[in-house]
């Protein structure tokens, strides 16, 4: 059975493709066409989803959507006639796009790749929920669901069992967290549903002390629960997505290109607080209503890996899973398995313990890339590979790393990285300024072996996909300044031997000469970019930056 599951049409389009119960492929279109973030139809992520399956289309037994477009439809149609006249600008912005595509995706699908075959609609939410709980190798759970809006709902409380998922509280929009922490990141000059990140890198330099505006902002509940004062916003009112009011709370909105002042760090911060403060109350109602050790969490907040740490610390849940793509692009992958275990009824027979779905390059397409550029190459047995690269990290050199299946996910996760020494501080400024073109308060993630990463940082779970950020341990924080952000903590991925051989064997060779098995990870693209995927896209990053090294495989160039 060969069921693909879809998402797109608002961000971070994405497909996969489940083969019996299995995920076999998964991929985010910006990977292909370019465009961060991209909300196009998948259609070059579907196509490399079947060639990996080894499926031909007319092979395919199902496809699932990750949201009920009629009835978010409805929710927006609804929004813009109460809000009329001024969401007349976003009444002409949207309606073409529902018209042309979204509301018709039957025929959107015939059209792209002649598919006549059932379509199921997951609800949103739902398909979040199976995209965290059924991957997970928990039988049974709660689940957080937190993000901008889906149809209706913005954030959902549930529980799974087995192969079921019952959602048994809701806040739907207009309250929502993830459009208030996309409102305030907008305000400080940082672009919606990419420059979140920015925003929580940047809370960690400032102090609460925006409470009361605040408090004005969001009402919150113990239960978790919250209410948004809508005076402070103007969601489809205009292009932005704060009102006037926000602005005479704070003051004039930070301008992009400008210098980042006290009072951008202390709201960036502030915000952080209250995130983390309904995420927590959220957490500790779950676990009382349910009264399970272990926890799901998924929608586009969970990427806030600061606020993940802090539910792990300070409720009782022993065990989290978040997969790896846990905002819009996963809920492709949650749509695929709902339908398959929940409405075709079958058993659960996959875990998603890597991310490694996407597209790999054989030796000759490498070779044809770098040929292609002149460059000048040599290629090692793994080995000797592993000492250049190592050798190259201590000498404090920047390394592009590109190596076997591409990860699915905002993260890298060590297949398409940039890797230097997490020892020597002036890295930091160097990836920020020289290569990654980017805020010099962005830390940077270290990877360190999985069963080393209790030596360096206070783990209270495994840390595959890079969302959690534990505190580095005192004694160690002097050993890797470059990985340790002002806050002490750090973004961590563990490294697992079984998952990821080669690099957990990079880390082995760098701990067997410096004493040390933590290196600095972070993602092969420059500044606006997605990841790379092909080689050619590395070597062009490689060109255009001031990296010192480029490994594609088992080729090693150098400038």
């Amino acid at each position: 059975m060969n069921i693909l599951g879809i998402s797109c049409y608002y961000h971070d389009s994405a497909a996969c493709l489940v083969k019996d119960g299995v995920l076999v492929a998964a991929a985010q279109e910006e990977r292909f066409n370019r465009i961060k973030n991209s909300s196009d139809f998948p259609i070059n992520a579907i196509n490399y989803c079947i060639q990996k399956a080894d499926i031909s289309f007319n092979q395919i037994d199902y496809v699932a959507f990750y949201e009920k477009p009629y009835l978010k439809f409805s929710r927006v149609v609804q929004d813009i006639v109460a809000k009329f006249p001024f969401s007349y600008g976003s009444f002409v912005r949207n309606m073409p796009q529902w018209l042309q595509d979204r509301l018709i995706l039957p025929a959107v699908l015939k059209r792209e790749f002649a598919y006549k075959g059932e379509v199921f609609f997951i609800p949103h939410h739902h398909a979040h929920a199976a995209s965290c709980f059924l991957v997970s190798n928990f039988d049974e759970a709660c689940i957080i669901i937190n993000d901008g809006v889906g149809e209706f709902a913005t954030s959902s409380i549930g529980y799974g069992k087995g192969k079921e998922i019952f959602i048994t509280n809701q806040i739907n929009y207009p309250d929502s967290l993830g459009l208030l922490y996309t409102t305030i990141t907008t305000f400080l000059g940082f672009k919606a549903n990419s420059g979140e990140g920015t925003t929580m890198a940047l809370a960690s330099f400032g102090n609460v002390t925006f409470v009361e505006q605040f408090e004005k902002i969001i009402q919150i509940s113990d239960d978790g629960s919250y209410k948004l004062n809508q005076k402070y916003f103007s969601f489809n009112r205009r292009k932005r997505m704060y009102s006037k009011n926000l602005i005479k709370l704070f003051g004039q909105p930070r301008k992009q290109g400008t210098e980042y002042t006290q009072r951008d760090k202390d709201i960036a911060a502030t915000l952080q607080y209250f995130i983390e403060k309904v995420l927590i109350n959220q957490a500790n109602n779950s676990f009382k209503s349910y009264n399970s050790d272990n926890l799901c969490l998924a929608g586009g907040v969970a990427l806030n890996c600061v606020a993940n740490q802090k539910i792990l610390e300070q409720t009782s849940f022993k065990n989290v899973f978040i997969q790896p793509g846990a905002g819009d692009a996963g809920a492709a992958i949650g749509a695929a398995f709902y339908t398959y275990n929940i409405i075709l009824g079958e058993d659960r027979k996959f875990v998603m313990n890597h991310a490694y779905f996407g597209p790999s390059y054989s030796d000759k397409e490498i070779e044809i890339a770098i040929n292609s550029n002149m460059l000048q190459y040599i290629k090692y047995d793994d080995d000797e590979l592993l000492n250049m690269v190592s050798d190259r990290i201590i000498s404090n050199k920047t390394v592009g790393w590109f190596q076997g299946n591409l990860e699915f996910g905002p993260r890298a996760l060590g297949n398409r990285s940039i890797l230097v020494s997490a020892q020597n501080i002036n890295m930091v400024e160097i990836l920020n300024s020289r290569i990654k073109h980017r805020e010099w308060f962005r830390p940077f993630a270290p990877i360190v072996k999985k069963e080393k990463a209790g030596d360096y940082f206070k783990m209270l779970s495994d840390s595959p996909f890079m969302l959690l950020a534990p505190e580095v341990l005192e004694d160690k924080k002097s050993v890797i300044p470059a990985v340790t952000h002002i806050d002490g903590t750090a973004r961590t991925q563990t490294v697992d031997k079984q998952h990821n051989p080669l690099l957990w064997k990079l880390l082995d060779v760098h701990e067997s000469k410096t004493g040390i098995p933590v290196i600095i990870n972070t993602s092969f693209n420059l500044k606006g970019e997605p990841i790379v995927c092909k080689p050619e896209e590395a070597i062009n990053d490689f060109l255009n930056s001031e990296m010192d090294c480029l490994v594609l495989g088992n080729y090693f160039i150098e400038k």
